[in-house]
């Protein structure tokens, strides 16, 4: 009886502790549920945001194209956007992330990617998935504003289609992935300067090298501007852009369920906006001491679109200041580069090539120098000036020769062209058969 009462005793004292251990397993089930949340909601939100940018990109680019290929050119980024998210679903995103690589360069992926949710990851698996689609997409509209007013719809699909299920997928695999860059090199791209910008810019480089000038673009050494049709609807598209890049740099971040990454994702907005700021100043005060006093609004445009591009390698490690004069230098990068791609003969329409091309190469390479001066990182394994060079170079080669084969490909078998009359009477009629502006005709 005595030892019954003893060992009730002492049940009844366990009692409290195990209640504790209770209630500290329900607290850390709780919290990890409560960051899985505020982390799919980062995804979800920041994808809902640049996804968003698919409409600045139609309204940049049907503001920056003459009025007859206007309804051709908002068709492309509606269809892109489309077949991107297709693609993406089908190959792209096991390729990005794949479970097996060759040599950390080349993916071996599964195909159709299906969700797998797990509470350990951290986050729901579709919000990351619809997160990066929305990314791949983004790279397929800088395509389509280089190679705007000269090129047929179908083609133009078919090479979407295999930028966002291999060219893109690959590249982004080398960081984000796990790939090389970032295992044996230490290349860094917080949200794809590089991975992203410069993959739409190489690959646009190279379309509209084969592709060609548009007819009466450049005639006996001489360039002929060639204005756009509604530049209030351009500026609107800039700033759908400015907007969609708080997502696409802020939700980079990928975390938002503890103090100090929600502070990353403030300072990641501030720093963002103020690189905008900053190239949008720097694209017009080179334009007035080059063109004397005149204001280039297109050059403003893309200046802020610059220095976007500048700032998303990095934007959470400089100070404000840092990232106005990131922006800054991307922007006036914009205002030269424009001139020497006309004495190249290379016919960029809406500018795309120096926003993202050149300010994604610049955006890339400054990192190093925002990690030593602002947060103080000097750091075996943080980025150096070699690996990030390695991972530009990589990013050029590797997109510059596979966008060739493909483009010369579709060259030989579909063309890419419509003819030089179909050109001149506009992509409206010929491609799309309806007019943007038909009481202008």
């Amino acid at each position: 009886m005595n030892s019954m009462v003893k060992r009730a005793i002492r049940g009844l004292a366990a009692v409290p502790a195990a209640a504790a251990l209770a209630l500290g397993a329900s607290a850390q089930e709780a919290s990890e549920v409560s960051a899985y949340v505020d982390n799919s909601y980062l995804f979800l939100i920041g994808g809902l945001i640049v996804m968003f940018m698919a409409a600045g990109f139609c309204m940049l680019e049907a503001g920056l194209v003459r009025k007859k290929n206007a309804a051709m050119q908002s068709v492309k980024n509606v269809a892109l956007f489309s077949v991107a998210g297709i693609m993406f679903w089908l190959l792209g995103y096991n390729m990005a992330y794949p479970g097996d690589t060759v040599g950390g360069w080349i993916g071996i992926p599964s195909f159709i990617w299906a969700p797998e949710e797990d509470l350990a990851t951290g986050y729901a698996a579709s919000s990351d998935w619809f997160f990066q689609m929305v990314f791949v997409a983004t790279a397929a509209s800088i395509v389509s504003g280089t190679v705007a007013e000269r090129v047929k719809l179908w083609p133009f699909l078919m090479f979407t289609a295999v930028l966002t299920a291999f060219i893109y997928p690959v590249v982004a695999s080398w960081e984000w992935g796990g790939g090389a860059l970032d295992s044996q090199f230490a290349f860094s791209d917080f949200a794809g300067s590089t991975l992203v910008h410069s993959t739409g810019g190489w690959a646009a480089l190279v379309g509209a090298i084969i592709i060609g000038p548009r007819a009466g673009k450049f005639v006996n050494g001489t360039v002929h501007p060639m204005p756009g049709s509604n530049i209030p609807l351009a500026a609107l598209g800039t700033f759908i852009l400015w907007f969609g890049w708080f997502g696409f740099n802020g939700a980079s971040q990928l975390a938002a369920g503890t103090f100090d990454d929600i502070n990353s994702v403030a300072n990641i907005f501030a720093n963002t906006n103020m690189a905008a700021c900053g190239g949008v100043l720097g694209a017009m005060v080179l334009t007035g001491i080059l063109y004397k006093g005149k204001i280039d609004a297109t050059m403003a445009f893309n200046g802020a679109i610059g220095g976007l591009v500048s700032i998303t390698a990095e934007p959470l490690a400089p100070s404000m200041g840092t990232s106005i004069l990131i922006g800054a230098i991307g922007g006036a990068l914009v205002v030269v580069t424009v001139p020497l791609l006309d004495k190249l003969r290379i016919d960029d329409v809406v500018g795309a090539i120096p926003a993202h091309l050149v300010c994604g190469i610049w955006g890339t390479m400054i990192v190093p120098f925002s990690y030593a001066n602002d947060i103080g990182l000097n750091e075996a394994g943080n980025p150096s000036y070699y690996g990030q060079f390695v991972g530009v170079a990589a990013c050029a080669i590797f997109v510059s020769v596979v966008s060739a084969v493909v483009w010369l490909a579709l060259k030989m078998t579909t063309g890419v062209r419509p003819t030089e009359e179909e050109e001149i009477m506009g992509l409206d009629k010929s491609e799309i058969g309806l007019e943007a502006y038909p009481e202008f005709s």
